[in-house]
């Protein structure tokens, strides 16, 4: 082989903060507190108190691959924590504080965290969960100073600012293998325990560096980017690191997540760009209808998640003039696979061309293969029209779980998700539904998503799901549950399917519910609906 002569360096995330800090000192980290009160850093000074605590966690004895947990909302000391953790060679597991107490407690066990960092908001689960966690030696509560309440009830337990007051800030960031593990988080685990994905330095760089394209988030030192989906979820899907490797100004929500707070912090930091889910949307839209517009400077969105309806797409776009970026991914794809951008011959297209085009969960990114299989794992093809499960492969994809016990679950390299769709022949992905939750009426593929998102576009629809009901004639019926937010009876909006779809696909029924269950992260927990239903053992 020819030998290259190009420079070798390993791709750590301390990479992201020291430029940041560096190249962007100035540019500001703004945070809403769990006090309420907004606060104002630079890159520069994350850079030095992240280094604090990682001279912290080297007086703590905690050792280079140990796990430091963090049960907290997004904001700047959350930010010092994934750099200042997985900076220094530690491994940082972010929890989902969503999650119920007892499957908490199972996570800390499982991944053998030494040291928990946690706002003060969720210090009821602290100190439920910590006599059950033997593996933790610290708890360090995310706070100017402790409340005594918190101190006579959580025996050794630190405050933050003290304990980086005791450090200095002098710090030189370690250089290691950048194939070791960064950071740690768990699936949501709805069917049995979650599993615990390891990404590593080099996934999460490469990952960061996709995310800034043009064609998925477009960042640049010019954006304010405010990531609403929470930091203890896959990474903040990435935006915590790709707007430091831009430059971008990063604002965070704190626990205020409504549509009034978000766009009151859009509006007064000048957000061009923020990231969320689908139900996080639609309250931001309520709240654009209140102000009569949108927050000034917010030129376009990501949503991933779960499946946005083509009528929320419109609402941004033609409404609104805000680009509307549909994602599709998984914690195991850390999570971005997809991005339904569109190419310069989609410019030919009429309105409703794009918008359909946008609806689809997109087309891969580099850095990720694709794969249509059929339940043999044989390829399908890419014609838009076979139906399989989507595989993946790439450089930030998941290869096994952490200590799970079980066989490796990719096959010949290639990761099932569990997502049935088409791929169509540009590569566009559209989901027809997940396996665990698909309907299949006479033999025939109904696509619950579909379904939901043609009923969302009537503006009656809060929220719609789709699930199966059993049937003595066609094994299953598709059964539409929706949530009201105005007068409308079910023929109405069954109305809405005609000329949309086959009929033998069109729900028979409409149930009216005052809410819809949702996961840990915004997801519809559709086997918990069935059983509010009683469709489960039905």
């Amino acid at each position: 082989m020819f030998e290259a002569l190009m420079q070798r360096r390993e791709m750590l995330v301390s990479h992201i903060l020291t430029h940041a800090a560096t190249c962007h000192g100035d540019t500001e980290i703004v945070s809403r507190r769990v006090e309420g009160d907004i606060h104002r850093q630079t890159y520069a000074q994350t850079e030095r108190r992240a280094a604090r605590l990682a001279r912290g966690l080297d007086a703590m004895r905690i050792e280079r691959g140990d796990r430091v947990a963090t049960l907290a909302w997004n904001g700047y000391r959350h930010v010092e924590a994934y750099y200042g953790v997985s900076g220094s060679g530690r491994v940082l597991h972010t929890v989902n504080p969503r999650l119920h107490p007892d499957q908490i407690a199972w996570i800390v066990n499982h991944a053998g965290d030494r040291i928990v960092l946690f706002d003060l908001t969720f210090a009821p689960i602290v100190t439920r969960i910590a006599a059950q966690c033997p593996s933790v030696a610290h708890w360090i509560a995310l706070c100017d100073a402790l409340p005594d309440a918190l101190r006579d009830e959580l025996a050794g337990v630190h405050c933050y600012e003290e304990w980086l007051a005791a450090q200095r800030d002098d710090y030189a960031w370690p250089e290691f293998d950048e194939d070791v593990a960064a950071a740690i988080c768990y699936t949501s685990g709805t069917v049995g325990n979650p599993k615990g994905v390891v990404y590593s330095h080099r996934s999460s760089t490469l990952h960061a560096l996709n995310l800034a394209m043009p064609d998925c988030a477009c960042l640049s030192a010019s954006d304010s980017v405010l990531p609403v989906v929470p930091m203890f979820h896959v990474n903040a899907w990435g935006a915590v690191y790709a707007a430091p490797m831009a430059g971008c100004k990063l604002v965070l929500p704190g626990p205020a997540l409504d549509g009034a707070s978000l766009f009151g912090l859009m509006d007064a930091e000048d957000v061009t760009l923020s990231i969320s889910v689908p139900t996080i949307w639609l309250g931001l839209l309520t709240q654009m209808e209140r102000e009569g517009r949108k927050p000034r400077a917010l030129a376009r969105v990501v949503v991933g998640g779960a499946a946005a309806p083509e009528s929320m797409i419109r609402r941004f776009e033609q409404d609104w003039s805000v680009d509307f970026r549909h994602g599709w991914g998984m914690t195991e794809s850390s999570p971005l696979a997809t991005i339904a951008s569109l190419k310069a011959r989609h410019a030919q297209l009429d309105t409703d061309g794009r918008m359909r085009l946008k609806a689809t969960q997109g087309r891969p990114v580099f850095g990720v293969q694709l794969r249509l299989q059929d339940d043999d794992g044989a390829a399908l093809p890419w014609d838009g029209r076979s139906i399989g499960e989507i595989a993946l492969k790439g450089h930030w994809v998941a290869s096994g779980y952490f200590d799970s016990g079980k066989p490796n679950p990719t096959r010949d390299g290639w990761l099932p998700t569990g997502d049935l769709g088409t791929i169509d022949p540009d590569g566009y992905v559209h989901l027809v539904d997940r396996s665990k939750d698909v309907i299949k009426s006479g033999g025939e593929w109904v696509s619950s998503i579909d379904i939901e998102n043609i009923a969302m576009a009537h503006p009656a629809v809060a929220m719609a799901a789709c699930v199966a009901k059993p049937d003595e004639k066609w094994g299953e019926r598709p059964l539409l549950v929706v949530v009201r937010k105005g007068p409308v009876e079910a023929a109405e909006i069954l109305a809405c399917y005609t000329d949309k779809m086959a009929k033998w696909a069109i729900p028979d029924e409409v149930r009216f519910v005052d809410q819809i269950p949702l996961g840990a992260t915004g997801k519809m927990l559709k086997r918990k609906l069935r059983e509010d239903l009683g469709l489960v053992g039905a």
